[in-house]
């Protein structure tokens, strides 16, 4: 595992990439209703993303052929991932997805600015939605931050996972294994690779310098996922609620910074 630890100023240059990530979630916010499509969500985001000079890097991202009997992927049509209710994530952007009142979105976004990336992801409630689906938000978004709290120099990416995993299944829910978060820097996806389960002390020793993602994917029922035919959406496997929060931070010598505030 080749982690690239970050200096002070390209900290600063994630920052920026950050901020832009952060400020596209408020432009949205206003959209985020009843009777609007979640491609119509993906224009605004775009074009505002663009309009900073910037690059939405999920577009056409992840495109891999067939080989060995792997059906391979496509490259990834949004700006955003917008995964409404059982959708854990990877959602695809469409004319034919408008929401409802009562549905919960996970919008993921990707910039690329100045030659650094930016990568966030936070879940919006659709109206009026039900105690149970804010039950699930507000478990999730505290999941991202217990992990958060747990990302100082010299605790394991094992800690991360422990608080995680313990503090949704002590709810009721569930944690996605397959999917993990993960280094940015230049690239979209670096080395570590941070599971949001796990035991406290194991695995990689964190150091300061590194910048990483914490993204857990909380479920309201069983853990499984299945992908969908287009080879990106990833729905829960017995069709309940999923919610998700990511940060990117970055690690100092004392509590982490995060990098995607507005």
């Amino acid at each position: 595992m080749a982690v690239m630890l970050k200096s002070r100023s390209e900290i600063a240059k994630l920052r920026e990439a950050g901020r832009l990530v952060a400020e596209t979630f408020e432009v949205l916010r206003p959209y985020v209703k009843p009777g609007v499509s979640t491609a119509e969500l993906d224009q605004i985001a775009e074009d505002y993303i663009r309009s900073k000079g910037a690059t939405p890097i999920y577009k056409g991202y992840g495109a891999r052929p067939a080989r060995d009997g792997h059906p391979g992927t496509p490259p990834f049509p949004g700006t955003i991932c917008a995964s409404v209710n059982e959708v854990v994530c990877h959602g695809i952007p469409s004319k034919k997805a408008i929401l409802k009142d009562g549905d919960i979105i996970g919008v993921d976004i990707g910039v690329l600015y100045n030659g650094w990336v930016g990568d966030s992801c936070t879940t919006y409630p659709v109206g009026t939605i039900s105690e149970e689906a804010q039950r699930l938000l507000d478990v999730a978004k505290r999941c991202m931050e217990l992990g958060i709290e747990q990302a100082r120099p010299n605790n394991r990416l094992g800690d991360i996972g422990a608080a995680i995993q313990s503090y949704a299944e002590s709810h009721g829910y569930t944690t996605v294994h397959e999917l993990t978060g993960h280094g940015v820097g230049r690239s979209l996806h670096e080395d570590p690779l941070v599971p949001h389960y796990g035991r406290p002390g194991t695995g990689l020793r964190i150091r300061q310098g590194m910048v990483f993602t914490i993204e857990p994917m909380i479920n309201q029922g069983v853990a499984a996922v299945r992908m969908l035919a287009d080879r990106w959406t990833i729905c829960t496997a017995d069709g309940k609620l999923s919610a998700q929060y990511e940060h990117t931070l970055a690690v100092t010598d004392g509590a982490p910074e995060l990098l995607t505030l507005p």
